[in-house]
């Protein structure tokens, strides 16, 4: 049972501590829209959307305002679309229709993101996914809400290195077709290895092979609320630190729970997972790094940055599995740069460096986040960076992910203000060393001796 201290407690979270949920996503397959014809393939894409989301935006509103929680975003992400397409796109352009279509539905449906323009190609790739990948750049920059994702790796397969490669290309090409809103294109796009079936967090959100036709996946974030508690717990022993963040991630995933469950009721689709994530805002206040501050750094990436992260981490994904049966997707910390005022102010202070950022991905919930390096930057470095957090995740058996925005025209000491969530960032450095003649080897670096498990 729910006591009045608890719901006076909800409520502080709310109104002081920038509690909300983040996200309310309907994961909707388009198995069934596929079709020799583009037209209609198309056609049944747009069809099906408007028919299953149609009440999102408008019962996302209802139940924030019943329960008193805000719930900021509304979104949809579908079947990886290269396999959607692979029947009737025959040629990049074709798969940029449909995310033009994509793209017309999700603005009638008032939604912010669609996710699912995306390819899962670990081991190998077919026509039609190195199409879509391909076709990433004309699609980012013909579209305003469509969010893209690569999957290049996992712990089972290796890494897929000629994607690396390739991807590393892509964004390139999409930064310099984007490169009047600040490479903007760039920010919609994500690299992952291990990605999740039922991630509700753009830009890597896609409606999974193993989900049903349609499904209710909540994301919840409360690092304002961490941080708040956090501040009452100086001079505490890590013991009691880490059950404070355990009790706190406990009771903002019930919040997400509740949410879920009245979501799904009323919108008539099935509960999938709560994805407990302390993913930051811009807002002062609703940050990750003044939570790592709390726990005694003077800016993250200080030594001692990777262990206050790998704490923090572990506590929310404890307290969150207590709280539902069903956590899922990334579920811990996101360490964004742009999305983040404090790490933001960690790198202008000099604390913070994109290898620091690196190691610290080994124990966070996803990798390197939303992070702005120079205009010029080759292609083959962003390669290599996307081969190093792919090789953290294989390894690990972790998620881990790349979102880089090479903003062109841009050097180191310049900025970037993309709005909104997504937020402004310094450009940080780059190893200026070369890594082109590894990555123009090509083919597939194997999986690591522990995924033979079965």
């Amino acid at each position: 049972m729910i006591n009045l201290s608890e719901v006076l407690e909800t409520n502080k979270m709310v109104s002081e501590q920038t509690l909300d949920v983040r996200t309310i996503t309907i994961g909707i397959s388009l198995l069934d829209c596929a079709d020799s014809s583009l037209q209609k393939t198309c056609d049944n894409i747009y069809a099906k959307l408007m028919r299953i989301a149609k009440d999102l935006v408008k019962t996302g509103d209802e139940i924030g305002r019943d329960f008193g929680v805000p719930v900021v975003n509304k979104r949809i992400s579908v079947t990886p679309v290269a396999i959607v397409g692979s029947a009737c796109c025959k040629k990049p352009a074709d798969f940029v229709k449909i995310a033009k279509t994509l793209d017309r539905a999700a603005k009638r449906l008032g939604v912010n993101f669609i996710g699912g323009y995306s390819a899962i190609v670990s081991k190998n790739m077919t026509p039609a996914d190195e199409m879509l990948i391909r076709s990433i750049p004309a699609a980012m920059k013909a579209t305003e809400r469509i969010c893209s994702s690569v999957n290049v790796g996992s712990t089972k397969t290796g890494i897929n290195m000629d994607a690396v490669k390739l991807m590393g290309e892509i964004i390139r090409e999409a930064a310099e077709l984007t490169k009047k809103n600040d490479s903007l294109g760039c920010a919609k796009i994500v690299v992952l290895c291990n990605a999740p079936d039922d991630n509700p967090f753009m830009a890597g959100a896609f409606h999974g092979v193993s989900e049903g036709d349609a499904v209710i996946n909540v994301g919840v974030s409360g690092p304002g609320v961490v941080n708040a508690v956090l501040k009452n717990c100086r001079g505490m022993d890590f013991g009691e630190l880490c059950e404070t963040i355990k009790k706190t991630a406990f009771k903002i995933t019930r919040v997400g729970q509740l949410v879920a469950q009245e979501a799904s009721k009323r919108l008539g689709i099935p509960f999938g997972i709560i994805d407990l994530s302390l993913a930051p805002t811009p807002a002062v206040g609703d940050s990750v790094a003044d939570i790592l501050k709390d726990i005694g750094l003077e800016h993250p990436g200080a030594p001692g940055t990777t262990a206050a992260l790998a704490l923090l981490n572990d506590n929310v994904k404890k307290g969150g599995v207590m709280a539902s049966s069903y956590v899922g997707g990334l579920s811990g910390a996101f360490i964004p740069v742009s999305e983040d005022q404090g790490m933001i102010d960690a790198v202008e202070a000099g604390a913070l460096t994109l290898e620091k950022l690196e190691a610290m991905t080994c124990v966070c919930s996803v990798g390197l986040d939303m992070i702005v390096i120079p205009g010029d930057t080759p292609a083959t470095s962003i390669s290599g960076i996307i081969a190093d957090e792919a090789a953290i995740g294989m390894v690990n058996q972790k998620t881990t992910a790349v979102r880089v925005i090479p903003a062109i025209g841009k050097k180191i000491g310049d900025s970037v203000c993309f709005g909104g969530l997504l937020g402004y960032g310094p450009v940080m450095p780059v190893n200026r060393f070369s890594c082109a003649d590894m990555i123009n080897r090509g083919g597939r670096i194997p999986a690591p001796i522990h995924s033979f498990k079965n």
